[in-house]
């Protein structure tokens, strides 16, 4: 997607921002991952707030519930705990930690569609199956349980570049 481009999930994203400014004490730029994207495509951006634009991009995954199919494409978004799926709104990028998958980073729900995100432990990390040699082989990346799964060499600087007390807001613009 070029830098100049205004993403499509912007203004639902800016009026998130609006509606959860208090608990948002970072707001020169945001996390905007745009579902409605295939997974084979750059769809978990960095947008500068003031500007409108992107300026960076990287492959994210989507959860197993929200595609069973596996077809690359989400096609639910689940808040349930247990479904496997992504959810749909705005999040608090919270603290930096090191798990499972190495260095990850927690989100926290602000919206009743993505409320319970803490309990399911959704968060950002890193996977390696978020690998763009998949998009050769099957079409797409993997998926997730859930979480915001970039490239294992990638999650440094996205944890970096979003930081913690911003906002990450997740859509489908399709």
């Amino acid at each position: 997607m070029p830098a100049a481009k205004r993403p499509p999930l912007l203004d639902e994203a800016l009026a998130a921002l609006d509606r959860h400014g208090a608990r948002v004490l970072d707001r020169d730029r945001i996390g905007l991952v745009d579902f409605g994207l295939p997974s084979s495509e750059p769809r978990f951006h960095l947008v500068d707030v003031a500007g409108g634009k992107i300026e960076q991009s990287w492959l994210v995954s989507h959860g197993s519930g929200s595609d069973p199919a596996a077809t690359g494409m989400l096609q639910r978004f689940s808040n349930r705990p247990g479904s496997n799926a992504s959810s749909r709104g705005a999040y608090l990028v919270s603290n930096t930690y090191v798990g499972a998958h190495g260095r990850s980073q927690r989100v926290i729900g602000l919206d009743p569609t993505n409320d319970e995100a803490l309990d399911r432990a959704i968060v950002i990390h890193g996977a390696e199956y978020v690998d763009p040699s998949l998009i050769d082989i099957q079409g797409r990346i993997g998926r997730s349980q859930g979480c915001f799964a970039v490239q294992v060499d990638e999650i440094n600087p996205v944890i970096s570049r979003l930081g913690a007390g911003r906002l990450l807001y997740a859509g489908k613009s399709v």
